[in-house]
Protein backbone atom coordinates (compact mmCIF):
# COMPACT_ATOMS: atom_id res chain seq x y z
CA UNK A 1 0.00 0.00 0.00
CA UNK A 2 1.38 3.54 -1.22
CA UNK A 3 1.42 6.37 1.10
CA UNK A 4 1.37 6.50 5.20
CA UNK A 5 -1.59 6.08 7.00
CA UNK A 6 -2.54 9.13 9.37
CA UNK A 7 -2.86 8.54 13.54
CA UNK A 8 -5.93 9.02 14.91
CA UNK A 9 -4.07 11.36 16.82
CA UNK A 10 -2.77 13.07 14.17
CA UNK A 11 -6.78 13.92 12.42
CA UNK A 12 -7.81 14.96 16.07
CA UNK A 13 -5.10 17.31 15.84
CA UNK A 14 -5.52 18.27 11.71
CA UNK A 15 -9.45 19.25 13.12
CA UNK A 16 -8.92 21.02 16.17
CA UNK A 17 -6.69 23.52 14.67
CA UNK A 18 -8.99 23.67 12.01
CA UNK A 19 -11.59 24.55 14.00
CA UNK A 20 -9.63 26.93 16.31
CA UNK A 21 -8.74 28.55 12.80
CA UNK A 22 -11.92 28.96 11.59
CA UNK A 23 -13.24 29.99 14.78
CA UNK A 24 -10.45 32.93 14.33
CA UNK A 25 -11.72 33.75 11.26
CA UNK A 26 -15.44 33.13 12.05
CA UNK A 27 -14.47 36.41 14.01
CA UNK A 28 -12.36 38.17 12.12
CA UNK A 29 -14.97 38.09 9.75
CA UNK A 30 -18.26 39.82 11.28
CA UNK A 31 -19.36 43.08 10.83
CA UNK A 32 -19.62 45.52 13.92
CA UNK A 33 -22.42 47.77 13.12
CA UNK A 34 -21.34 51.09 14.61
CA UNK A 35 -22.89 54.03 16.01
CA UNK A 36 -22.50 57.02 14.08
CA UNK A 37 -22.32 59.37 16.85
CA UNK A 38 -19.59 59.63 19.67
CA UNK A 39 -21.28 61.00 22.43
CA UNK A 40 -24.64 60.27 24.16
CA UNK A 41 -25.88 62.26 27.42
CA UNK A 42 -25.48 60.33 30.69
CA UNK A 43 -29.54 58.94 31.59
CA UNK A 44 -31.11 60.15 34.86
CA UNK A 45 -34.47 57.95 34.50
CA UNK A 46 -35.82 55.24 36.01
CA UNK A 47 -36.96 53.51 32.85
CA UNK A 48 -34.49 53.63 29.47
CA UNK A 49 -36.50 55.81 26.95
CA UNK A 50 -38.13 54.94 23.88
CA UNK A 51 -39.46 58.27 22.09
CA UNK A 52 -36.77 58.94 19.55
CA UNK A 53 -37.50 54.98 17.95
CA UNK A 54 -41.38 55.80 18.30
CA UNK A 55 -40.31 58.88 16.44
CA UNK A 56 -38.86 57.02 13.74
CA UNK A 57 -41.24 54.38 13.63
CA UNK A 58 -44.02 56.91 13.22
CA UNK A 59 -42.27 58.50 10.34
CA UNK A 60 -41.20 55.67 8.35
CA UNK A 61 -43.52 53.02 8.49
CA UNK A 62 -46.83 52.41 6.85
CA UNK A 63 -50.15 51.27 7.99
CA UNK A 64 -49.16 47.32 6.31
CA UNK A 65 -46.03 47.66 8.40
CA UNK A 66 -43.33 48.65 5.37
CA UNK A 67 -40.63 50.76 5.50
CA UNK A 68 -39.63 54.02 4.25
CA UNK A 69 -35.67 53.10 4.16
CA UNK A 70 -35.22 55.39 1.72
CA UNK A 71 -36.08 58.47 3.55
CA UNK A 72 -34.31 56.86 6.56
CA UNK A 73 -31.08 56.63 4.39
CA UNK A 74 -31.25 59.95 4.05
CA UNK A 75 -32.40 61.32 7.31
CA UNK A 76 -31.07 59.09 10.03
CA UNK A 77 -30.72 60.91 12.45
CA UNK A 78 -33.59 60.03 14.65
CA UNK A 79 -32.44 56.10 14.13
CA UNK A 80 -28.86 56.98 14.50
CA UNK A 81 -29.65 59.02 18.39
CA UNK A 82 -31.46 55.71 19.58
CA UNK A 83 -29.34 53.02 18.10
CA UNK A 84 -26.30 55.23 20.00
CA UNK A 85 -28.44 55.21 23.39
CA UNK A 86 -29.36 51.05 23.10
CA UNK A 87 -25.55 50.57 22.05
CA UNK A 88 -24.44 52.17 25.17
CA UNK A 89 -27.03 51.05 27.84
CA UNK A 90 -29.02 48.00 28.22
CA UNK A 91 -30.25 45.64 30.98
CA UNK A 92 -27.45 43.78 31.29
CA UNK A 93 -25.08 46.76 31.27
CA UNK A 94 -27.11 49.18 33.47
CA UNK A 95 -30.25 47.46 34.99
CA UNK A 96 -31.16 50.43 37.44
CA UNK A 97 -32.66 51.64 34.10
CA UNK A 98 -34.82 49.01 33.91
CA UNK A 99 -37.70 48.60 36.93
CA UNK A 100 -39.48 45.49 35.97
CA UNK A 101 -39.04 42.16 33.81
CA UNK A 102 -41.99 43.86 31.42
CA UNK A 103 -39.47 47.19 31.29
CA UNK A 104 -36.64 44.78 30.45
CA UNK A 105 -37.82 42.79 27.64
CA UNK A 106 -39.29 45.88 26.06
CA UNK A 107 -35.87 47.07 25.61
CA UNK A 108 -34.70 44.01 23.62
CA UNK A 109 -38.17 43.98 21.57
CA UNK A 110 -37.47 47.98 20.41
CA UNK A 111 -33.31 47.21 20.46
CA UNK A 112 -33.70 44.21 17.75
CA UNK A 113 -35.93 46.21 15.67
CA UNK A 114 -33.94 48.97 16.09
CA UNK A 115 -30.28 47.06 15.12
CA UNK A 116 -32.30 45.51 11.81
CA UNK A 117 -33.60 48.57 10.54
CA UNK A 118 -29.63 50.16 11.38
CA UNK A 119 -28.17 46.67 9.65
CA UNK A 120 -30.42 46.98 6.66
CA UNK A 121 -29.54 51.14 6.31
CA UNK A 122 -25.88 50.13 6.34
CA UNK A 123 -26.50 47.88 3.11
CA UNK A 124 -29.11 49.62 1.84
CA UNK A 125 -30.29 49.54 -1.18
CA UNK A 126 -30.66 46.15 -1.51
CA UNK A 127 -34.29 43.84 -2.26
CA UNK A 128 -33.75 41.67 0.73
CA UNK A 129 -31.52 40.46 3.63
CA UNK A 130 -30.36 37.58 1.90
CA UNK A 131 -28.09 40.28 0.10
CA UNK A 132 -25.80 40.94 2.96
CA UNK A 133 -23.76 37.58 2.17
CA UNK A 134 -21.82 35.60 4.32
CA UNK A 135 -17.77 37.04 4.46
CA UNK A 136 -15.21 34.91 2.18
CA UNK A 137 -14.26 31.83 2.58
CA UNK A 138 -17.84 30.88 4.26
CA UNK A 139 -19.76 31.83 0.73
CA UNK A 140 -20.76 28.19 1.18
CA UNK A 141 -23.22 29.26 4.35
CA UNK A 142 -26.82 30.12 3.71
CA UNK A 143 -26.75 33.45 2.84
CA UNK A 144 -29.16 34.49 5.81
CA UNK A 145 -26.44 33.87 8.16
CA UNK A 146 -24.61 37.01 6.39
CA UNK A 147 -27.61 39.13 8.14
CA UNK A 148 -28.09 37.53 11.46
CA UNK A 149 -24.44 35.63 12.36
CA UNK A 150 -21.85 37.80 10.80
CA UNK A 151 -23.67 41.53 11.54
CA UNK A 152 -22.89 42.42 15.06
CA UNK A 153 -25.32 45.71 16.52
CA UNK A 154 -24.32 46.72 19.76
CA UNK A 155 -26.28 46.36 23.06
CA UNK A 156 -24.56 47.88 26.53
CA UNK A 157 -21.26 48.41 24.72
CA UNK A 158 -21.41 44.61 23.94
CA UNK A 159 -21.61 43.05 20.40
CA UNK A 160 -23.97 40.41 19.23
CA UNK A 161 -25.49 38.99 16.52
CA UNK A 162 -29.29 39.46 16.19
CA UNK A 163 -29.31 35.53 15.83
CA UNK A 164 -27.88 35.55 19.50
CA UNK A 165 -30.08 38.50 20.89
CA UNK A 166 -33.22 36.66 19.52
CA UNK A 167 -32.16 33.15 20.92
CA UNK A 168 -30.29 33.42 23.62
CA UNK A 169 -31.15 36.37 25.22
CA UNK A 170 -34.60 37.31 24.31
CA UNK A 171 -36.26 33.56 24.22
CA UNK A 172 -34.69 31.82 26.82
CA UNK A 173 -34.77 35.16 29.08
CA UNK A 174 -38.66 35.50 29.01
CA UNK A 175 -41.65 33.02 28.69
CA UNK A 176 -43.09 35.18 26.33
CA UNK A 177 -44.27 33.43 22.48
CA UNK A 178 -45.57 36.64 21.00
CA UNK A 179 -42.35 37.92 20.74
CA UNK A 180 -42.21 35.94 17.26
CA UNK A 181 -45.19 38.58 16.77
CA UNK A 182 -43.21 41.89 17.62
CA UNK A 183 -40.12 41.08 16.42
CA UNK A 184 -39.11 41.98 12.80
CA UNK A 185 -36.91 40.84 10.92
CA UNK A 186 -36.77 43.14 8.09
CA UNK A 187 -38.72 40.98 5.06
CA UNK A 188 -42.25 40.97 4.19
CA UNK A 189 -43.04 37.51 5.87
CA UNK A 190 -42.39 39.07 9.02
CA UNK A 191 -44.60 40.09 11.46
CA UNK A 192 -46.25 43.65 10.59
CA UNK A 193 -43.63 46.34 12.37
CA UNK A 194 -45.70 48.61 14.22
CA UNK A 195 -45.69 52.34 13.65
CA UNK A 196 -44.80 52.80 17.08
CA UNK A 197 -42.52 51.67 20.04
CA UNK A 198 -43.14 49.29 22.34
CA UNK A 199 -42.89 50.67 25.81
CA UNK A 200 -42.81 49.08 29.61
CA UNK A 201 -46.34 50.43 31.14
CA UNK A 202 -48.05 49.34 27.71
CA UNK A 203 -46.29 46.14 26.66
CA UNK A 204 -48.78 43.62 27.39
CA UNK A 205 -51.69 45.29 26.02
CA UNK A 206 -49.37 45.53 22.37
CA UNK A 207 -48.31 42.47 22.77
CA UNK A 208 -51.65 41.00 22.67
CA UNK A 209 -52.79 43.95 19.74
CA UNK A 210 -49.76 42.40 18.21
CA UNK A 211 -50.70 39.04 18.39
CA UNK A 212 -54.43 39.76 17.09
CA UNK A 213 -53.07 41.93 14.13
CA UNK A 214 -50.74 39.13 12.90
CA UNK A 215 -53.22 36.36 13.12
CA UNK A 216 -55.56 38.46 11.43
CA UNK A 217 -53.69 38.83 8.06
CA UNK A 218 -54.27 36.01 5.52
CA UNK A 219 -51.01 35.94 4.69
CA UNK A 220 -50.21 34.24 7.94
CA UNK A 221 -53.16 32.30 8.80
CA UNK A 222 -56.16 31.44 6.99
CA UNK A 223 -58.51 28.47 6.25
CA UNK A 224 -59.56 26.91 3.38
CA UNK A 225 -62.76 25.15 3.64
CA UNK A 226 -62.76 23.25 0.21
CA UNK A 227 -59.59 21.52 0.77
CA UNK A 228 -60.30 21.34 4.52
CA UNK A 229 -56.72 23.07 5.22
CA UNK A 230 -55.20 25.64 7.54
CA UNK A 231 -52.57 27.86 5.97
CA UNK A 232 -50.23 29.34 8.97
CA UNK A 233 -47.18 31.58 9.19
CA UNK A 234 -44.05 28.88 8.82
CA UNK A 235 -42.95 31.02 12.15
CA UNK A 236 -45.51 28.73 13.96
CA UNK A 237 -43.85 25.82 12.93
CA UNK A 238 -40.66 26.88 13.39
CA UNK A 239 -41.08 27.94 17.09
CA UNK A 240 -43.29 25.36 17.48
CA UNK A 241 -41.98 24.11 21.11
CA UNK A 242 -42.34 27.82 22.33
CA UNK A 243 -46.19 28.09 21.21
CA UNK A 244 -46.74 24.65 22.84
CA UNK A 245 -44.68 24.80 25.96
CA UNK A 246 -46.49 27.96 26.80
CA UNK A 247 -50.04 26.83 26.13
CA UNK A 248 -48.98 23.88 28.42
CA UNK A 249 -48.29 25.84 31.28
CA UNK A 250 -51.37 28.03 31.05
CA UNK A 251 -54.18 25.74 29.93
CA UNK A 252 -53.14 22.39 31.47
CA UNK A 253 -56.08 20.87 31.41
CA UNK A 254 -56.42 21.37 27.24
CA UNK A 255 -54.51 19.58 24.34
CA UNK A 256 -51.18 22.45 23.61
CA UNK A 257 -51.70 22.03 20.03
CA UNK A 258 -50.83 25.32 17.53
CA UNK A 259 -54.86 25.84 16.87
CA UNK A 260 -55.60 25.82 19.49
CA UNK A 261 -52.76 28.34 20.62
CA UNK A 262 -53.89 30.38 17.56
CA UNK A 263 -57.75 30.07 19.05
CA UNK A 264 -56.24 32.44 21.54
CA UNK A 265 -55.92 35.49 19.23
CA UNK A 266 -58.74 34.76 16.54
CA UNK A 267 -62.08 36.43 16.40
CA UNK A 268 -64.84 35.09 18.25
CA UNK A 269 -66.28 33.85 14.01
CA UNK A 270 -63.06 32.43 13.21
CA UNK A 271 -62.73 30.44 16.47
CA UNK A 272 -66.15 29.26 16.14
CA UNK A 273 -65.87 28.40 12.72
CA UNK A 274 -62.49 26.29 13.82
CA UNK A 275 -63.96 24.60 16.59
CA UNK A 276 -67.07 23.46 14.15
CA UNK A 277 -65.75 22.32 11.51
CA UNK A 278 -61.99 22.74 10.63
CA UNK A 279 -60.62 21.68 14.06
CA UNK A 280 -59.13 17.94 11.71
CA UNK A 281 -58.09 19.90 9.04
CA UNK A 282 -54.49 19.56 7.81
CA UNK A 283 -52.01 21.85 8.52
CA UNK A 284 -49.66 23.52 5.73
CA UNK A 285 -47.06 26.24 6.53
CA UNK A 286 -47.12 29.16 4.28
CA UNK A 287 -43.44 29.40 2.93
CA UNK A 288 -41.78 32.47 4.17
CA UNK A 289 -40.92 35.80 1.96
CA UNK A 290 -37.86 37.00 2.22
CA UNK A 291 -38.15 39.98 -0.04
CA UNK A 292 -37.23 43.59 2.05
CA UNK A 293 -40.23 45.01 3.88
CA UNK A 294 -39.70 48.42 1.72
CA UNK A 295 -41.86 50.73 0.62
CA UNK A 296 -39.59 51.52 -2.28
CA UNK A 297 -38.64 48.20 -3.12
CA UNK A 298 -36.00 47.51 -5.93
CA UNK A 299 -37.02 45.67 -9.11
Amino acid sequence: MGGEIPSVVAIMNSLLKSAFLGSLLLLSACTTISPVLNKVEKLQLDNFPHQQFDQVLNQAVDEKGLVDYKTLKLQAEDIDAYYQLISQYSPDSHPELFSSEQHRLTYWINAYNAAVIKTVLNYYPIKGIEEVKPPFPFFFLPDKMGFFVFQKPIFGKVSTSLYYLENKVIRERFSEPRIHFALNCASRGCPSLPDYAFTGAKLEQQLEQEARRFFSEPRNFRIDCETETIYMSSIMDWYEDDFIDWYQLHYPEKKATLINFIRLYLSEETASLIEEHASAYKIEFIPYDWNLNDQNPIH
